[in-house]
């Protein structure tokens, strides 16, 4: 019926399937942390560049007022 499956009867064919499952896995993780931090330290550096650049736009807002 369904003869495209294939489950062994000797289960130690499935130890490199997880080796690798677990190594991608890992992997993956990684991964995902170093792109956390680099878009923290993105999201921290373009915060201070706002705010440098808002605080100049206000103190010329009041340049002009007087």
């Amino acid at each position: 019926m369904m003869e495209f499956l294939y489950f062994p009867e000797d289960k130690t064919k499935y130890i490199p399937a997880v080796i690798s499952l677990i190594l991608f896995f890992i992997g993956a993780t990684i991964t995902m942390y170093i792109i956390y931090k680099a878009s923290k330290k993105e999201e921290k550096e373009t915060d201070k560049l706002f705010n440098i650049q808002r605080r100049d736009s206000q103190d010329g807002n009041h340049k002009k007022d007087k």
